[in-house]
């Protein structure tokens, strides 16, 4: 008699149903503040970096917000069919945005690059603003996100290349699909902070405003690489999770 081998759920996976199970059952309602990592880690019987664990896993289904210092949040709006946050949908997530960013290593490696060489004081006033915002909205996920588009939109336009800023404004609706993948599988796979995104965007700034073709070029590639490496390792971990 044959059976289908039973994969042991290791401890976050654990919190994580329970959790997930009071949200979907309406328990904790859309908007509910939840216990805070130490009071769910006494609660549980659990270490913290558990409880972290499973919050950053139901963050990467789209069940909760997490903000720094702001504790966590169920989601105002739920999704229609959760997805698990390791395997098949993780997985999906990963492959969907993997092309897409291949091809944003090519062409915002390239952008970086020509806004050093041709930017203007004006490109330097309007890049910095988005930089500001980035900042000012560092916890709040939307208007960062939607900060962060504009700064590569807007670096792509000091290269006064026609060319490329049609490109990039092509993009611009997959360009706000894969940030916002790419940070839910950023927080649950390495569970970064957002001041990291802030210091690597300053970094390509730096660059540009010193018109450092060479640092610029790097410092794009090295932010983009960052996701990159997160990709694999999602990728990597749901393909094992299915043999």
């Amino acid at each position: 008699m044959a059976f289908d081998q039973v994969k042991p759920l290791k401890g976050y996976e654990l919190v994580m149903e329970q959790l997930k199970g009071r949200i979907l059952s309406g328990e904790f309602a859309p908007g509910t503040k939840l216990a805070s990592v130490v009071d769910l880690a006494a609660s549980f019987g659990v270490g913290r970096s558990t409880i972290r664990e499973a919050l950053s896993a139901l963050k990467a289904m789209g069940l909760v917000e997490i903000r720094q210092g702001g504790g966590t949040t169920v989601c105002l709006e739920l999704p229609k069919e959760p997805g698990s946050a390791d395997g098949a949908a993780l997985f999906a997530n990963a492959q969907s945005i993997r092309e897409l960013l291949e091809v944003r290593k090519i062409l915002e490696t390239g952008c970086a690059s020509l806004a050093a060489r041709n930017r203007t004081g004006a490109d330097l006033r309007s890049i910095e603003e988005e930089l500001l915002q980035m900042e000012t909205y560092l916890h709040d996920e939307a208007k960062g996100e939607e900060a962060d588009v504009r700064f590569h939109l807007k670096l792509a336009g000091a290269t006064h290349n026609s060319l490329l800023i049609s490109m990039m404004e092509s993009m611009s609706e997959r360009l706000h699909d894969s940030m916002r993948e790419s940070r839910k599988l950023w927080f649950y796979g390495e569970r970064a902070e957002a001041n990291r995104l802030l210091r690597e965007h300053s970094d390509i700034f730096e660059a540009i405003r010193e018109k450092d073709e060479t640092r610029a070029f790097g410092a794009m590639m090295s932010h983009l690489g960052k996701v990159e490496g997160v990709l694999h390792k999602a990728i990597a971990e749901a393909e094992n999770g299915e043999r």
